[in-house]
């Protein structure tokens, strides 16, 4: 066996990792269930209110994000653990820095390109090609 690989086998970080990745595999089964509670209630509430209910809303929220961090860590995209480790998820929305910025890049890319699609919609009405510059007219 080459050292390398006796390496990681022994390294304990791996081995803590697993526990805690087991540990994290068993409150998400735990909160499957919980988060069927909390959409049938839910729909209970605005089947008969028809309003929803805000404090449920908000911890559906924190409940979503907590699994999206669950995740996070169980597939190795983050080395951050979750609940109970650290703190409980705030109502904010689950959209990462990472995301915001390609999501603010997506939109920049389609307003470019809907301002270039009207500018081409805007010479074919006039009957120039979207290349071509009018030609100024000479009227005595």
């Amino acid at each position: 066996m080459s050292n390398d690989l006796k390496a990681h086998i022994t390294d304990m970080n791996v081995w803590m990792r697993l526990l805690f990745m087991l540990l994290f595999g068993v409150i998400y089964t735990v909160t499957r269930f919980v988060l069927i509670v909390v959409v049938v209630l839910q729909f209970m509430w605005v089947l008969f209110t028809a309003d929803k209910n805000r404090p449920l809303l908000s911890f559906g929220n924190q409940l979503s994000t907590f699994v999206y961090q669950i995740y996070r860590y169980l597939t190795f995209n983050t080395e951050h653990r979750p609940f109970p480790f650290s703190d409980w998820p705030d109502d904010t929305t689950l959209i990462t820095g990472e995301q915001e910025a390609a999501a603010q890049a997506s939109t920049v890319e389609k307003n470019e390109k809907a301002a270039s699609e009207d500018s081409v919609d805007a010479a074919s009405e006039s009957g120039i090609e979207a290349d071509e510059k009018p030609v100024p007219r000479n009227e005595p």
